[in-house]
């Protein structure tokens, strides 16, 4: 029999929908992640996004800190951190002085992406364009600095040493899977907008995994995009909102998340509608019965160690739902 009963968790981007201030969404973001807790989710991600009109999370480490203030037990962090645009030492004091407040509450993805474009990245991080290609080095640099007291060096992150704020490696191909894996830590393959290499990428890091002091075995958890409505029909609708923020990406339109439609074929040329829909080749959309067997096929082939769930869901409380339906599924 296969195994659904897995860990989930929930990652937000922090979208504004049409109709809604940044405020909100930010409120949006809270209740979400309060329901979340009630509900037993692992754990609540934010992702880090700069120069995106339609999302609030380019502030990660205080939405973090938001999130926390407002939930009592659920694990909360970043999916993830795009580390090209922060030095380490800050990361490190900004997440030790995170985990200081709220012990064993606080996590750490890193990404390799800017999570924006180059113009952007560059007024970010303007000294430092080569970053991309040192990701595997900051990210032993922030190890340390969470690392035992006596193991740091002359730069420490105050607070930070000691605080063993848990690291995970985020990644969209198959070279963040090699750092994981020779690293020895936890990896989270980003399937909710680039699928074509989650298998891959889940290959290599099972077959070179090194176990370290921070992992005895490989630990895979897969983002994907959920959507599950009363039946197969009222999923694919809701699931018209996620379309569109495909489609916007596609066409750098960046507008807010847009209410579900009846016709996506009059808003999408063919070209469009088959890059959108790659994006979401491996995403569970449709009633409780179908994702149930979307589950169990998906696990059959991968046997994920837990899913790290994207909802674009327009109205609020079916997204809320959605959400309910799916940590039963898997419990």
């Amino acid at each position: 029999m296969i195994n659904i009963k897995v860990p989930v968790s929930i990652l937000n981007l922090a979208p504004v929908r049409k109709g809604s201030t940044n405020k909100e969404a930010v409120e949006q973001m809270t209740a979400l992640a309060q329901l979340a807790e009630e509900l037993g989710y692992r754990r609540y991600w934010i992702a880090e996004h700069h120069n995106t009109p339609n999302l609030v999370s380019s502030a990660t480490s205080i939405l973090i800190s938001h999130v926390l203030q407002h939930t009592n037990t659920i694990e909360v962090g970043s999916g993830g951190i795009m580390l090209p645009n922060h030095a380490p030492l800050v990361v490190a004091e900004q997440f030790g002085t995170l985990a200081t407040i709220y012990p064993d509450r606080v996590s750490l993805g890193l990404g390799r992406a800017p999570g924006t474009d180059m113009m952007t990245a560059s007024a970010l991080r303007r000294d430092r364009h080569d970053s991309v290609y040192t990701f595997p080095d900051e990210v032993k640099d922030l190890l340390q600095y969470f690392g035992p007291e006596e193991k740091q060096g002359f730069v420490k992150a105050y607070p930070g040493a000691d605080t063993n704020v848990p690291i995970y490696i985020l990644g969209s191909s198959t070279d963040s899977a090699h750092l994981a894996a020779r690293l020895g830590l936890p990896y989270a393959f980003a399937s909710h907008f680039a699928p074509e290499q989650m298998k891959e990428a889940i290959q290599i890091y099972r077959n070179l995994f090194t176990p370290s002091e921070y992992l005895k075995e490989p630990y895979v958890m897969v983002g994907t995009n959920v959507i599950i409505g009363e039946t197969d029909e009222e999923a694919e609708y809701l699931a018209t909102t996620m379309h569109q923020m495909f489609l916007s990406i596609i066409r750098n339109a960046r507008i807010p998340m847009q209410p579900p439609v009846e016709n996506m074929d009059a808003l999408w040329n063919p070209q469009e509608k088959l890059m959108a829909m790659s994006r979401t080749a491996t995403g569970f959309i449709g009633s409780e019965t179908t994702v149930k067997r979307q589950l169990e096929a998906f696990q059959e082939e991968f046997n994920v160690d837990e899913f790290i769930a994207v909802s674009y869901i327009y109205d609020i409380e079916k997204q809320h739902e959605s959400y309910r339906k799916f940590k039963a599924l898997t419990s």
